[in-house]
């Protein structure tokens, strides 16, 4: 580790002539023209244009709107006081990128009364032809149409309940950059690592989701539900652009993305601990994550608040590294098969529901089975926020497991062993699904009755000694 943390200099030595030595070593590094120990070596590179004062080399050459906007951003990067992530920051940044439109050069627009219309429709249809592919009865009490912004609204509470866990992580590894003789004196420094943490996850996060807004085509397009429960949401706005070259009348290729979001909405209103099962898998393997303390000593090291896109680079240049151990191998593995059991599940029941009524039923689940086992447009988001790709590899395998089940047992007993995490497929049985197929399968479901009346009997026996 660098013997001069986060690339400040420190200041020299009293000189041993006192005011004399004071007055000839002005103009050099660490005299009273530089009181803080910066100067062309404090920070990795010097400051740009070699200028000696960091104030003049942040700001200097701004003109004054971009000055103003430079110390509002200082003053809320140093004055946040809350959690590991600075979500108002975020907030704002998806906000504004969401604003400046994609890559393609289309900004959003607010959804129209026609839209909404069509998409209350779809949703509706949709939720009809999966009346008979599933046992699972809708979970979607209400069908929203959601421009990007809205979606990014809506959809914050989750990524915060997302990324917290990793960002706790880096606040502490920034504490811990400092050597252990200096954190006991170091409070306000410490104070001010955790508020710039908090504005380096803010000003990714808010990014990466601004961008995501562009993408998405629903609320649950990562596998995750991200909305609000109960409804299913589509983005008018972005299946427009989904569906534009793919050669298919825009009415189908929304109705084939409302049976996807009305089956997720179904599976997630009625399997009640399939969303903690997989957030738990999520926070499990962020437990497992390391933070490279170098790297992060380089960049707070060379941090410049006029230069956003530094903080952006910096988290994406390989700052989490995943710890090479059993328990993280195994919440990975975990989290993997999880994502590919909904997946395969989703694709399954709404390819039987699709089949018979949209002549694109084919073409809509292959373009859709490429774009999950992919990544889709979550991929490089988590890779970015928490080292971890959210891809769902084995999307094909757990696809024919549940159709093989439907074959076998029926809609009832396939959807029956959504009753307990227990009963579900292992990426062993991936493997094997004939075998998992023709397998007995354990009743959980009268396990569970008999410890409930075991524990009602408990409790009356209780009472009677009252």
């Amino acid at each position: 580790m660098s013997d001069t943390p986060f690339g400040f200099g420190l200041p020299p030595e009293e000189p041993e002539d006192g005011d004399k030595g004071k007055k000839g070593g002005q103009g050099g590094q660490g005299g009273p023209a530089d009181p803080f120990g910066f100067g062309p070596g404090g920070l990795p590179g010097g400051f740009p244009g070699g200028a000696e004062n960091p104030f003049a080399a942040m700001f200097g050459s701004m003109n004054p709107n971009d000055l103003g906007a430079a110390f509002r951003q200082l003053g809320q990067m140093l004055s946040y006081e809350g959690g590991p992530v600075n979500w108002d920051m975020a907030k704002d940044i998806a906000r504004q990128t969401v604003a400046q439109g994609t890559a393609d050069g289309v900004k959003d627009v607010s959804v129209g009364v026609a839209e909404k219309s069509a998409v209350q429709e779809a949703v509706r249809l949709a939720d009809l032809w999966l009346d008979g592919a599933t046992s699972l009865p809708s979970g979607a009490n209400a069908a929203v149409a959601w421009s990007r912004a809205e979606w990014v609204e809506a959809t914050l509470p989750v990524w915060k309940e997302l990324v917290d866990p990793v960002a706790e992580r880096v606040g502490a590894a920034m504490g811990s950059v400092l050597p252990e003789e200096m954190q006991a004196m170091a409070g306000p420094l410490l104070g001010m690592m955790r508020s710039m943490g908090g504005a380096m996850f803010g000003q990714q996060i808010g990014q990466a989701v601004g961008t995501l807004a562009g993408e998405v085509v629903g609320s649950t397009d990562i596998g995750l539900p991200l909305g609000p429960a109960g409804r299913a949401a589509l983005l008018p706005l972005n299946i427009e652009a989904f569906g534009k070259d793919l050669g298919v009348p825009s009415d189908e290729v929304r109705l084939y993305l409302a049976l996807r979001e009305a089956a997720h909405a179904r599976l997630f209103a009625h399997v009640p601990w399939l969303r903690s099962h997989l957030f738990g898998a999520v926070e499990g393997y962020a437990r497992g994550i390391k933070v490279d303390t170098s790297k992060l000593e380089d960049v707070v090291g060379q941090l410049d608040p006029t230069n956003p896109e530094q903080l952006q680079e910096a988290l994406q240049g390989g700052m989490f590294q995943p710890q090479d151990t059993p328990e993280q191998k195994a919440a990975l593995a975990r989290l993997e098969t999880a994502l590919a059991l909904v997946e395969g599940w989703v694709d399954a029941v709404v390819h039987e529901a699709a089949k018979p009524r949209l002549t694109s039923a084919d073409a809509m689940r292959e373009t859709m089975r490429r774009r999950r086992a992919s990544g889709g447009p979550a991929e490089q988001t988590f890779a970015t926020l928490i080292g971890l790709e959210l891809r769902p590899r084995r999307l094909r395998d757990a696809s024919r497991l549940w159709a093989s089940l439907t074959d076998a047992r029926g809609v009832d007993g396939r959807d029956g062993l959504w009753e307990h995490p227990d009963m579900l497929p292992t990426a062993s049985d991936l493997d094997d699904p004939d075998g998992f197929v023709h397998r007995e399968q354990l009743d959980f479901s009268e396990i569970d009755k008999m410890l409930g009346e075991a524990a009602e009997r408990r409790d009356d026996e209780g009472d009677g000694d009252k």
